[in-house]
């Protein structure tokens, strides 16, 4: 596959903080972190963080060896429990822990028909409306800095016709229309943090998306990235309807996260069951042979998405069996242990797809540097400098 898009490929001349120009000098180049966004559900870091347990330091610990973004529930009926009393602070310093690290943080979702806040059900559909808004408001206002990223309406295709219970976004989706209503909470999202990156996301991946896609963009909506779920509790997609996928969305033109992935390393859920939800067992055990599976099928995944010019970003949903539906969809086991596709994904994102290597300058202190897109300590003789190897940067880096 080609990764070559991944890479920078440039002359860059070395010089010292005084301007002697680093001739026939070795260069050490060490990356410190990806452009790309190699993410996964951090849900174990809020434990972590405000009470320090043992066991969620573990996972902590493991979960910062490969990823670099992270997402964050801000489900608003977990958010805000009680109307007025948001759970700012625990979540501030969760993500502000994070960003810390070196963690590109995203905050999930925004606007949801699931776990709403249920206190919204006493209001009618303008007063719904307007603290939508201003929960928009109010969240994305606070964070910005620290959550610059945002899945700000979360599975629309569904939301109007979504009949399991009644809620307060299904109400006012009706009534509005779906454009109309992702019209209104993205612009007031760009207005609260135009610098954000903002996502459309949804787990139906047919026409119907496709559809409500280019309905968003002939209406101004000002998407910034498509988000695409693809939870294979029922089996992996396989190469052929990725690839489709990727075929048909990217004819929109815009960046492309994979927001929600999901592969079990146990039985396979009945194909029969058509909402995930609706599969409930005492236990779902991982095993040997499902684990082997999940490694392999999530490395082809991942190397064919890598490869995709277009996708920025792909974020594994579960760190941890059992996480959700008690399924075995982690990269660690129930008792703590590492399974072989956290090895896998180790091996590719900080070794085979990571550059550390060493370049020697020419007279004009001058080298051939190709690396994988990120962060960078440079360093030569005592000298050193932080920067970016980008498409954009500069051709000459300074050492001090």
């Amino acid at each position: 596959m080609d990764y070559s898009h991944r890479k920078v490929k440039k002359q860059i001349q070395f010089k010292s903080v005084s301007g002697e120009i680093l001739a026939d000098k070795k260069i050490d180049i060490r990356q410190k972190n990806h452009s790309f966004l190699f993410g996964c559900g951090a849900f174990n870091f809020m434990p972590f963080v405000m009470m320090g347990d043992d066991k969620n330091r573990h996972l902590t610990e493991k979960w910062l060896e490969i990823f670099n973004y992270g997402t964050l529930p801000f489900y608003w009926g977990m958010f805000e429990r009680e109307e007025g009393k948001p759970n700012t602070d625990s979540m501030m310093k969760t993500a502000k822990y994070l960003q810390e690290k070196g963690v590109k943080v995203k905050g999930h979702p925004l606007c949801w028909h699931t776990v709403c806040a249920d206190w919204l059900m006493k209001y009618d559909n303008e007063t719904i409306m307007r603290k939508q808004l201003e929960r928009i408001d109010r969240d994305v206002t606070a964070f910005k800095g620290v959550v610059d990223m945002w899945d700000v309406i979360n599975e629309v295709v569904i939301m109007p016709i979504f009949d399991k219970y009644d809620n307060a976004i299904t109400r006012i989706c009706k009534e509005k229309g779906r454009v109309g209503l992702i019209k209104a909470v993205f612009d007031k999202a760009h207005e609260c943090n135009p610098d954000a990156v903002l996502l459309l996301n949804d787990f139906n991946t047919s026409i119907n998306y496709e559809i409500l896609i280019d309905g968003c963009l002939n209406a101004g909506v000002p998407i910034s990235a498509i988000g695409i779920q693809s939870h294979q509790h029922q089996g992996y997609w396989g190469k052929e309807k990725l690839e489709e996928v990727l075929d048909r969305f990217e004819s929109f033109g815009l960046p492309i996260h994979f927001t929600e992935n999901t592969l079990i390393s146990g039985d396979i859920m009945p194909a029969h069951i058509v909402d995930l939800n609706d599969w409930q067992v005492d236990e779902w055990p991982s095993t040997p042979e499902g684990e082997a599976r999940q490694a392999a099928e999530m490395e082809e995944m991942y190397r064919i998405l890598f490869s995709h010019p277009l996708v920025e970003a792909i974020t594994t949903w579960d760190f941890t069996d059992g996480a959700w539906l008690k399924a075995p969809s982690g990269f660690i086991r129930l008792d703590g242990s590492t399974k072989p596709s956290f090895d896998m994904m180790k091996k590719l994102v900080k070794e085979e797809w990571w550059t550390d290597t060493t370049v020697t300058t020419d007279a004009d202190g001058r080298a051939m540097v190709e690396a994988f897109k990120g962060d960078y300590e440079i360093s030569a003789d005592g000298k050193s400098a932080k920067t970016q190897l980008n498409d954009n940067d500069a051709a000459v880096i300074v050492l001090s």
